[in-house]
This record gives structure tokens, C-alpha cells and sequence, in this order.
């Protein structure tokens, strides 16, 4: 595949330039398989809708063609468990898990990632995503199948990390 150049100017990046060297949702790396794509993680509502809203023109618009988004703030009821599950953005800083290539996080990144571009942040980014496994026990150990009411907000955050835990 031809290296496809991407310039990003939005409200928190100015001049980033990165490369799609792989075709879009192929070629991952073999310990990650996200179970949803942006798109649907998108429609199906996460971050309480106040994600990409910015910055719509880096991604392919279909992602955007249902999703559940509100500019103005962040909405915990768009979220498809209708809780919120989020912790602000000024958090993830403080504990140091924002690369500067990303400065929105782990979505940004994986949206990223999905469209072909590689970097040096993708085994940390993995094992992060790897990581959110655990919870999947905790679902499986303390609610019954299909009961998508028991623990709405592990649930909730497991989809903001592309598990679909609604087959849990």
C-alpha cells in the first residue's frame, strides 16, 4: 500500500502529520482484536457523545452517519447503558497515559490505528486495550448472560475500549 499523508489542524492538534501505511481495519497487530469498529462503537453511543466532535473531517463521514453525538457537552444518556463512564480528560494526563500524537486518548488513537496508521505508541496502546480484559470477568462472574441491566457502567466502559459487552 502507498504511505497516504494526513495533515490534522483541529482544536487540539495544529500541524500533526502522520502516514496510513496499512489498509483501513486490517493488519493489526495479532494480540489486538477490538470487537467493534469507531463506527459502531460510535453509533452505538460512547463518551457521552462529546467525542470527534471536533474534528470530523480526519475520518471517513460514514462514521458519522448515525452516531450519537452532542457537540456542546457530554451527555452520559447518549451512551448506549445511558451512564457515564468516562473520567475527564484532565485525569488521563495526570496519571500520564496521554501520548502527544493523540492528546484526546485511547479512542483517537485506535481511530487512528483502524484507518492504517502505525506508531510507537501501538504496544503500549495494546497492551492498555488487553489490559480492560479483566472486566470481562467481572461481568461474566457477577451478572447473567444477556442481563445488559447488571453493571451497566463496567459494561458501558468496556464498550469506550471496543469490547462489545453487550454479547456478556
Amino acid at each position: 500500500m502507498k504511505k497516504i499523508r494526513i495533515c490534522v489542524n483541529d482544536l487540539m492538534q495544529t500541524d500533526y502529520v502522520y502516514y496510513l501505511t496499512e489498509p483501513a481495519g486490517e493488519n493489526f497487530h495479532p494480540d489486538f482484536r477490538p470487537e467493534l469498529t469507531p463506527r459502531e462503537m460510535l453509533e452505538l453511543g460512547v463518551f457521552g457523545g462529546k467525542y470527534l466532535t471536533d474534528c470530523r473531517g480526519e475520518f471517513p463521514e460514514e462514521w458519522f452517519a448515525n452516531a450519537r453525538l452532542c457537540h456542546e457537552r457530554h451527555v452520559p444518556e447518549l451512551n448506549f447503558f445511558g451512564v457515564n463512564a468516562s473520567k475527564p480528560l484532565s485525569y488521563w494526563r495526570e496519571k500520564g497515559w496521554i501520548h502527544s500524537d493523540d492528546p484526546r486518548g485511547w479512542f483517537q488513537w485506535y481511530c487512528r490505528y483502524y484507518l492504517g496508521r502505525r506508531c510507537t505508541d501501538d504496544p503500549r496502546q495494546i497492551k492498555r486495550w488487553r489490559a480492560m480484559a479483566r472486566h470481562i470477568a467481572q461481568l461474566r462472574k457477577n451478572c447473567p448472560e444477556g442481563h445488559l441491566a447488571c453493571r451497566r457502567k463496567q459494561r458501558q466502559a468496556l464498550l469506550h475500549w471496543a469490547y462489545d459487552s453487550r454479547k456478556m
